[in-house]
């Protein structure tokens, strides 16, 4: 199966911007492939304001959150990988979710098919009436 980082993180964001309050992304900054700006890392983490009003271009899909912001000043294009999400919670009160750890791969399709294990002889199901 997939992932479900994707699919709870745009669910949050959607019910924190719902109800008016603004959504914040805490990501882990040593993340590999997190593009995020440095100079306000903390401890490897980083929080984001992901509202509205705060980024331009926001996408979510289910490799990565992307969107263009500016820090200090200056403009950024900032590229979270969905394994670097590590919470999405309301400023103005904290609620939100932490997200559980799952493995992440670059490629997030669906796995290469694999060939079926022969079953093993001496193995056979019967029919209970």
């Amino acid at each position: 199966m997939t992932p479900k980082r994707s699919y709870l993180l745009n669910a949050v964001y959607e019910w924190i911007v719902d109800n008016g309050m603004t959504p914040y992304l805490l990501v882990d900054a040593e993340y590999p492939g997190a593009i995020v700006p440095l100079e306000f890392v903390n401890d490897g983490q980083i929080v984001l304001n992901i509202g509205m009003g705060a980024v331009r271009h926001l996408h979510v899909d289910k490799a990565a959150v992307s969107f263009s912001a500016r820090f200090g000043g200056k403009p950024m294009d900032v590229y979270v990988p969905m394994g670097a999400a590590l919470a999405l919670y309301a400023k103005e009160n904290g609620d939100g979710l932490m997200f559980p750890p799952e493995d992440f791969n670059s490629d997030v399709d669906d796995p290469e098919p694999t060939t079926p294990a022969k079953p093993e002889k001496g193995f056979t199901l019967k029919v209970v009436k």
